[in-house]
Order: C-alpha cells, then structure tokens, then sequence
C-alpha cells in the first residue's frame, strides 16, 4: 500500500505544481509582452527487485514559450512592439541588464525613457533622456527622435537608439520579477534587424481557450491521484481489519 500512496503521492504533487503554472498563466492572460511557461513532466520507473512496473512522475523543466503574440494598434507615440524576434534593454535597479517585450514606454520626471514598470530603457551609451518640451517618435529601428513644441517646427532631433537584441532563445532565462537574462548574466549584443512596430503593443501570446481546458483536464488528473490516495487508505483499512479478525 505504501508504494501505491507514494506513486500517487508523485502523481498529484506534479498535477498541483502544473496547475499552478496555467493558473499564472491565464493570470497573465491581458499582460503585454507576457510570454507563457510551459512545465514539462517525464515518468521515471521505480528500479528495484522484480520488475519496473511502477513509475514516478518528475519535474524534468519549465519551458518559455517564445512565440509572437497578437499587436494591437493603440496610436500613442511611446507604445512599441517587437516584430517577431527580440527584445527591448531594461536596467534592472540593481545596473545589470534585462530584457523585455512590454513596450509600453513612458518618461519620468528627470525625462529619462522608462518602461510601465519604472525601469530605464537602453540606449547605446546607457539610458535615454527627453529634452523637455519636445515631441516624441520612435522609429522601426528604434532610433528615439524629437521635434520641440516651441521654436522651429517639424526640425526633428534624435537623441538615442532604443538597444534591441536577439540572443537565441536556449540562452534567455526568465527572473522571478518577469524579465528575461542571458543565462550566463553577461549583456547581448545589439541585432539591427530587430524591428520595432510604433504605436502598438504586443499582448501576451497566452492562449485562454487552451489554458482552460487544460486547467480542467489538470484538476481531473489531480482528483484521480487522490482518489488513489482514498482507495489505498481504503484498502489498507479492510486489510487490517481482516488480520484482526483472524487473530
């Protein structure tokens, strides 16, 4: 009975642990740029006298999904997405470099270019800065211009280049703030034929219909697992209770 629980036992453990995966995925369902996790499973048999007929289920990785998601037009001047592969420079409050796909830009009260979340946007020397007073447009390739509200009109300025990158996606690990890294922690190189879509914003490459369905066949797995936990809990009641009576 004991080896049933444990197998089990396994069993549902992964089931909860998936579930929580999807959950924080349809959670992210509406976030821009959100890329979606994946958690990967394999069955291990038990190795021990007889035969392996018994296995176990494991948690072999938690996979990113790196597929594009759907770009919405939204017409604000600071609102870009990535166009296929890529990602925007962020630094991180502690100096070191991070990416992103959240193209949602603002500027704060110094007139550095941020994203949603306050964090500075890259450049090619290091951070941007907006003059103030000025109106802001970024180019598909990410060159950051502006034309002064006052003074000679349409005489256009650029003041930076967004830093976009594209390290292969088997380098690229997500933090536990929702950034992505290179896995060895040093900075990527810039890739010009990474393009910028101005005024739109990539949504989350989620998939809500699938995600529930799968939640749903996730919550029936783990009812199953228990199930076994009541049954062998069950079983070993009975079988007690017939050794008692032959004493």
């Amino acid at each position: 009975m004991d080896r049933l629980i444990y197998t089990a036992m396994s069993g549902a453990k992964q089931a909860f642990l998936q579930q929580a995966g999807v959950a924080q995925n349809l959670a992210n369902a509406n976030s821009t740029g959100y890329r979606a996790m994946e958690h990967k499973f394999r069955a291990v048999p038990v190795q021990g006298p007889g035969l392996p007929t018994r296995a176990f289920t494991v948690n072999a990785s938690v996979a990113d999904v790196f597929e594009q998601g759907p770009l919405m037009t939204t017409g604000r001047p600071l609102d870009v997405a990535v166009q296929g592969a890529g990602w925007i420079a962020v630094e991180t409050p502690d100096g070191g470099e991070a990416y992103t796909r959240n193209g949602a830009l603002q500027t704060n009260a110094a007139g550095q270019l941020q994203t949603a979340a306050g964090l500075n946007v890259l450049g090619d020397g290091g951070p941007i800065a907006i003059p103030p007073d000025n109106r802001i447009t970024v180019a598909p390739d990410g060159t950051v211009s502006v034309v002064p509200l006052f003074g000679t009109p349409n005489n256009s300025n650029p003041v930076g280049r967004i830093k976009l990158v594209n390290p292969p996606e088997n380098e690229m690990v997500r933090g536990p703030d929702g950034l992505f890294r290179r896995k060895n922690g040093e900075a990527a190189d810039v890739d010009a034929n990474v393009r910028l879509a101005p005024g739109a914003l990539e949504g989350s490459n989620v998939n809500s219909v699938d995600s529930m369905v799968n939640l749903i066949s996730l919550a029936r797995q783990f009812e199953m697992q228990i199930k076994m936990l009541q049954t062998a809990d069950t079983n070993a009641r009975a079988a007690g209770q017939i050794l008692s009576m032959n004493r």
